[in-house]
């Protein structure tokens, strides 16, 4: 059940963060993606019934078990760092525009 949830999640959405609520890293994810003007939709684990089952699903998927759990256009970036390098690697932004998450401006 978690890991179709999860799956449908990842696929009717351009971005989603499984995330904690109390988790730093997460919240720096949150931030950087909010900061690039991103739209995702964050599922907090800790807030939800099955979030321990969703958080086991994610582990068979990823093979990743810790928080944040990143997806750009349905494919699974992986946590913070990861994150994060794309961004200083000025690769985030291309992916964002690409999954449709950030609106382009039109001239």
């Amino acid at each position: 059940m978690a890991s179709e949830k999860a799956k449908e999640l990842v696929s009717s959405n351009p971005v989603v963060v499984f995330s904690k609520s109390y988790c730093p890293y997460c919240v720096s994810v949150k931030e950087l993606l909010t900061g690039v003007g991103s739209s995702f939709k964050v599922i907090e684990l800790d807030l939800q019934s099955d979030g321990k089952e969703m958080q086991a699903a994610l582990l068979e998927w990823t093979k990743q078990r810790t928080v944040p759990n990143v997806f750009i256009g349905g494919k699974h970036i992986g946590g913070c760092d990861s994150t994060v390098a794309l961004h200083q690697q000025g690769k985030l932004v291309p992916l964002l525009t690409e999954a449709k998450a950030i609106a382009t401006k039109s001239s």
